[in-house]
């Protein structure tokens, strides 16, 4: 393998909303996520509304597009 040329490989904690932690290891270092495998609709059968207003006003805003439209 070639020196110099790889990014630096860190010890690193992932962190989700519902306070589950994972130490792994990354090449960056505070990893924050939403969702995991402990909360996630998906593995845990239970059904959750995963908080996803605003998109469409984000993009509207962004755009400058009114409802009207």
């Amino acid at each position: 393998m070639k020196k110099g040329i790889h990014p630096k490989y860190y010890r690193t904690k992932i962190r989700c909303a519902c306070g589950f932690e994972l130490e792994v290891g990354s090449t960056q270092k505070d990893l924050k996520v939403e969702v995991c495998s402990h909360c996630h609709p998906f593995f845990t059968g239970k059904k959750k509304y995963i908080d996803t207003a605003g998109r469409m006003e984000k993009f509207r805003q962004k755009y400058g597009i009114s409802e009207e439209s």
